[in-house]
């Protein structure tokens, strides 16, 4: 039997995508220097967790480095890795600890930081020959967090804790839980060994200097979001979004739109079915509310919202075709008005096809 040679198969070029993540890394940068500033003596961290909020690891956190920042913090050990190819893993804090022998295991190898949660895990964690560490207290927001009744613990007392933090539960309000938490965590602290001391996060670095300790760590200011008036003017946008129009179409009078039919038109009329849908983080909570944008021109959004696709009325931008491109208004404060998601789902349900 003859053999056939056969040349090695060119994977083809990837096709345009039908969906943009635009991120001002200039206006992340920005505003970490600002959070900074804020923050006055206390140096300011950053929350890179859940891929940077949805806005992508791989751009922001060497964006948030050269802006001067030195310390990172995730939830999940399995976002270590992601985050250290850009900075060295002893500058990444994992806020849930060390849950098994093989996290701490993992921690040690790579060298990134747990932050101890529970006397199980101050435990855990010196069975396996301790180390540097970080260590939450609970000062009433019932999470993650030592009890203070554990600050007495040898195995609290015996952990070289770098960072002592806790985490204001009501920042974004004016709440008498702030200055109770901020009374409760100065009381704990005399009590535990360590170097620096952390408390605020974004909303929590608007109530003063008394908050801020020796580091902040805001996390969704940094991307745009506006947790309290006092930042308003402070934060910049970063996530910029856009999606293609995928086709054109006339409606007569009578025509419905969508799943369910819950638009139906009442004159003819010209739609545009964009590329943009519940599976890239547009849920369908913003039918009958949200709306696309040309040129700075509101495009009303139509009927339901399906998985991957959204239809906008086309009456004040008729001229619109086929692979044009509409903004989707994603400045989080204003966001946040129009839809029920607050302005940290606002981002991190944003899906993988905007290729953050």
């Amino acid at each position: 039997m003859g053999r056939r040679e056969t040349s090695p198969m060119k994977s083809p070029a990837d096709p345009p995508a039908t969906l943009r993540l635009n991120v001002d890394t200039e206006g992340l940068a920005a505003n970490w220097r600002a959070l900074d500033a804020l923050s006055g003596a206390a140096e300011a961290g950053a929350a890179v967790k859940a891929n940077c909020y949805g806005l992508g690891v791989d751009t922001c956190v060497p964006t948030l480095q050269e802006a001067g920042c030195r310390q990172f913090f995730v939830a999940h050990w399995s976002e270590v890795e992601a985050v250290s190819r850009h900075v060295p893993p002893a500058q990444i804090g994992v806020l849930h600890g060390v849950l098994n022998n093989e996290e701490a295991a993992y921690a040690r190898a790579i060298g990134a930081i747990p932050v101890i949660n529970s006397l199980s895990q101050a435990k855990r964690w010196l069975a396996g020959g301790g180390g540097s560490c970080h260590a939450m207290i609970d000062t009433g927001i019932s999470r993650l967090g030592l009890a203070k009744t554990d600050l007495s613990d040898e195995s609290v007392q015996a952990l070289e804790i770098d960072i002592l933090m806790s985490h204001l539960a009501c920042a974004d309000e004016d709440s008498d839980m702030n200055p109770r938490q901020l009374d409760d965590f100065v009381s704990a602290t005399t009590h535990v060994p360590h170097r620096r001391l952390s408390l605020a996060n974004s909303a929590g670095i608007a109530l003063g200097s008394d908050y801020a300790f020796d580091m902040t760590r805001p996390g969704l200011s940094l991307y745009g979001g506006v947790p309290r008036p006092e930042l308003a003017s402070h934060i910049r946008q970063v996530g910029f979004l856009e999606a293609a129009i995928i086709q054109c179409r006339d409606l007569s009078a009578g025509d419905s739109v969508g799943y369910n039919a819950t638009f139906t038109a009442t004159e003819p009329m010209r739609i545009a079915t964009v590329s943009l849908g519940y599976a890239d983080g547009y849920l369908r909570s913003w039918a009958g509310m949200g709306s696309l944008l040309h040129n700075g021109v509101r495009l009303p959004v139509l009927g339901r919202i399906s998985m991957d696709m959204v239809a906008v009325d086309l009456a004040l931008a008729p001229s619109l075709a086929e692979g044009d491109w509409l903004q989707v208004p994603y400045e989080l404060p204003f966001a946040a008005q129009q839809s029920p998601l607050t302005q940290y789902e606002l981002l991190t349900v944003l899906g993988p096809r905007f290729g953050a």
